[in-house]
């Protein structure tokens, strides 16, 4: 077992991977919207449509996004506890939401924002009983 403490570096590892998770998604989106109102309805629609998004810039953004988080989270995973790295890497049910709204044009309705509170408070919880666990193990 691990047991290290996260350090300056792993924590500014850790924003980064949320910051590019969420670019990740943003990328994705953009891809997939890459025909807006296109409906998909037989096979020789569904060909335009991916060629559409396989050449679309943001899809490729975000391919290379993905590696470099998967670079990322190696590197942090080498150094903690997953248990202790997956609750303070999930500022990106934040980050998405918010990005979604500043790039996208998304609304969030009240009752997501409330479900979004709720998923970080469990996270919070989660995080709290692993640094109890550590505690009692000691």
């Amino acid at each position: 077992m691990f047991k290290k403490k996260v350090t300056l570096k792993i924590l500014l590892l850790l924003i980064a991977s949320d910051i590019l998770e969420t670019a990740v998604q943003f990328f994705f989106k953009k891809s997939a919207l890459a025909k807006d109102g296109f409906a998909v309805v037989d096979m020789a629609t569904a060909v335009v449509f991916f060629k559409a998004v396989f050449t679309s810039p943001f899809l490729w953004a975000g391919l290379f996004t993905v590696a470099v988080v998967f670079i990322i989270w190696s590197m942090i995973l080498a150094k903690i506890d997953l248990s202790v790295a997956v609750p303070i890497a999930s500022f990106s049910y934040i980050l998405v939401p918010i990005a979604s709204i500043i790039f996208l044009h998304e609304h969030i309705t009240v009752l997501r924002w409330v479900g979004i509170l709720f998923i970080l408070m469990g996270v919070i919880l989660v995080s709290l009983s692993s640094k109890e666990r550590i505690v009692q193990e000691k």
